[in-house]
């Protein structure tokens, strides 16, 4: 339970980190969705620009079988390796957003 708890809180800050926005655009909100419960872990930014419906997706992470999965980053922010430098082994980082059969290829765990 110990790992479990330790990874959400490395997740929480991470993503706490990376809300922070470049622009202050009072029209798009940052939210930060922390379901602790199932463990999964997003940054989004929703709202409006002109017309133009924004909804986007920034980062997901989840944690299944005591590793953190890495769903989603359209940041340039080397997320994985941020986590490694928290503790995280890298065989406890598995790129989600990687295809199933690219992942025994990188470093990283595979499921």
């Amino acid at each position: 339970m110990a790992v479990l708890d330790t990874y959400s809180q490395y997740i929480q800050s991470l993503l706490k980190k990376y809300s922070q926005p470049a622009k202050a655009d009072p029209s798009v909100e940052t939210q930060l969705v922390f379901d602790t419960l199932h463990h999964h872990y997003q940054l989004l930014e929703v709202g409006w620009a002109g017309r133009d419906r924004i909804y986007d997706c920034i980062l997901h992470l989840d944690i299944k079988d005591n590793k953190i999965w890495i769903q989603r980053n359209t940041t340039d922010a080397q997320i994985a390796e941020e986590l490694v430098e928290m503790g995280v082994p890298k065989s406890d980082i598995v790129l989600g957003l990687q295809a199933p059969y690219k992942r025994p290829y990188t470093e990283f765990g595979v499921a």
